[in-house]
């Protein structure tokens, strides 16, 4: 489709909108209340500072098709060198900002890249978190230094240290260069590569093809999630992973969208109301967000009343989950809350855009029957199958598939391992891709994605998903969230355990609410789950972008060795974690995690 194309994926998202008199426009608006800030970036101002960028970078040898590698927290200068890498045929590798320095330089001694940019620090609600020490003790971990590390220090912050001879601050740089045209690319050239969540050892990264990713992207973002050109929208995601690539940064720039970078959190940056604010005073016409926001705002403020001063959302028109199945309790109450349509989705780093969704610009159903994901989306052909490749009955739990080929966006390899890319995406069923997700497909063509292949527990040879065992915990009024893993059984060789946080305020004993969950579950699944064990624990392990890490709390329980990965947003939930499951006869021996 793309052969003998070229393009330039900055083009597309800032220079031709200015062309067409839409420079005035707000093209960013980035809302830091962890600063007490908010930014307003026009098109024609962004437009300025990408391509100053962009000659900074060419000012230090950045060539088209080099590597930049860009460590930076949540801020306007993050997307602009994004832009300023793709304007010159240059190959951005953003990485996520709460990654310490060990995860760092292996992405950095990885990716080689000819020029690293960060900032003196980033913002979190009780901290600041040193960027620049961070990455300096990630370039002495490693044998490899870039030709330069462009710094840029934020206002009113304490600025970098810079090392003498590699490093340069952001408006020197600038002053070093002058302004850089688009560089036409391939349609099948990368526009990024991008480190999927959890690597470690050796890295694993997608490559995204220009072409595909501009053309799917802009297509996506109108006919999935309904927003129009002129339209406010927001992915409540990091840039750090695909969201923010796809829905934060290239889609709704290049459809002509104001787009809301937020830095903040769902709770706490002040308060459980911070979305609804945020949504109320930008007048934004559409959200994309995690289901695990969703809980923690439920979590602090069951009745809405932090959300109430803002409603209304007059020009709200729809809230789109995904990035983890969706209970159907934090999908009814979010949607009582603000009477607006909640609409699912499901989509991969390894995709870049839905596969599955139910959609408002196709004219699908609005509101399924709550924690439904979706039917596909128009190009990819998705199956649900059983192991020998025969597809599953309604509602029989199966492996999901696509078919091959695969719709524009899809990556294109992995960098640097052109062997791991086949052999894991495409060996286990020849012509179609694994998704390495397990579903059920219903009679109407919807598709529920439950959880990870390796989230299936066998109890008695029964196939249950741990994420179906899960939706009928959190239907129980008393838990906020909820993680199910399997434990070994001598008579049925695995039984679930449900690894519960209950709600704020409960005046039921632990006891009490253990016994309720069980008998909702037993309701609602039956006997054949043979669950009977449930713990009571402060919080989950979760990564940064909401999904539970079951296989370290399963590791736990057994008592064998594991690391905990890089992702995970508080690493200090495990010790708790492991003392309740001590409780119950489980977790022997030391703690054996690290």
């Amino acid at each position: 489709m793309f052969v003998g194309g070229e393009l330039n994926t900055c083009y597309n998202a800032i220079d031709r909108h200015v062309k067409q008199g839409k420079g005035n426009m707000t093209a960013i608006i980035h809302d830091s209340p962890v600063t007490g800030t908010i930014r307003h970036i026009t098109y024609a101002e962004l437009q300025k500072l990408v391509e100053d960028f962009a000659g900074a970078l060419k000012a230090q040898n950045v060539q088209k098709g080099d590597r930049v590698l860009i460590y930076m927290p949540m801020i306007p200068e993050a997307m602009v060198a994004m832009l300023a890498s793709a304007r010159i045929g240059a190959v951005h590798s953003l990485v996520f900002g709460g990654f310490a320095s060990k995860e760092l330089s292996t992405r950095i001694a990885h990716a080689e890249p000819t020029v690293i940019v960060s900032a003196n620090c980033g913002v979190e609600p009780s901290r600041i978190v040193p960027y620049k020490p961070l990455l300096d003790e990630a370039l002495k971990i490693i044998n490899y230094t870039p030709n330069k590390c462009i710094i840029f220090n934020r206002p009113n912050f304490e600025p970098a240290q810079l090392t003498k001879g590699r490093d340069v601050e952001w408006n020197e740089a600038v002053s070093m260069g002058k302004p850089a045209a688009c560089v036409p690319v391939a349609a099948t050239d990368p526009v990024y590569i991008l480190y999927t969540s959890g690597t470690t050892g050796l890295p694993k990264a997608v490559v995204r093809p220009s072409g595909g990713h501009a053309v799917a992207l802009s297509w996506s973002l109108a006919n999935v999630y309904g927003v129009k050109p002129g339209q406010v929208w927001w992915a409540a995601s990091d840039l750090g992973w695909v969201v923010g690539h796809s829905f934060i940064t290239y889609a709704p720039l290049i459809n002509g969208c104001t787009t809301i970078l937020y830095e903040g959190k769902p709770i706490g940056t002040p308060d459980p109301g911070a979305f609804f604010r945020v949504i109320n005073q930008h007048k934004v016409s559409a959200m994309f967000v995690a289901p695990t926001a969703l809980r923690a705002i439920h979590a602090e403020d069951e009745n809405g009343e932090y959300a109430k001063p803002y409603l209304p959302l007059d020009n709200f028109d729809a809230l789109f989950v995904a990035g983890e199945h969706c209970d159907h309790e934090t999908m009814h109450w979010i949607q009582a809350l603000i009477k607006k349509p909640i609409l699912d989705n499901w989509w991969q780093t390894e995709t870049a855009w839905p596969m599955t969704a139910t959609c408002k610009g196709l004219g699908m159903n609005l509101y399924p029957e709550a924690g439904t994901t979706g039917k596909p989306v128009p190009g990819w052909d998705v199956k649900v199958l059983k192991s020998n490749g025969e597809e599953t009955a309604p509602g029989e739990l199966g492996q999901i598939y696509v078919k091959l080929p695969l719709p524009p966006g899809f990556m294109s390899s992995l960098y640097k391992n052109d062997k791991l890319f086949n052999d894991l995406y495409f060996s286990s069923l020849p012509g179609y891709y694994d998704t390495m997700d397990v579903g059920t497909r219903d009679k109407e063509g919807y598709i529920s994605v439950l959880s990870r292949s390796d989230d299936v527990i066998n109890v008695a040879g029964h196939r249950l998903s741990c994420g179906s065992l899960e939706e009928a915990i959190l239907e129980c009024h008393l838990i906020a969230d909820a993680a199910v893993i399997g434990v070994p059984d001598k008579l049925k060789g695995s039984v679930p355990l449900g690894v519960c946080v209950v709600k704020h305020g409960l005046k039921q004993t632990d006891e009490e609410i253990k016994k309720e969950v069980v008998k909702y579950v037993r309701n609602i699944i039956g006997p054949v789950a043979a669950f009977k064990q449930v713990v009571i624990v402060p919080k989950l392990p979760k990564t940064r972008s909401g999904k539970v890490a079951r296989n370290t709390i399963a590791a736990l329980a057994a008592g064998k060795p594991f690391k905990i990965p890089v992702t995970i947003e508080d690493p200090t939930v495990y010790p708790a974690i492991r003392d309740r499951l001590i409780e119950i006869g489980l977790a022997p021996g030391p703690a054996n995690y690290s």
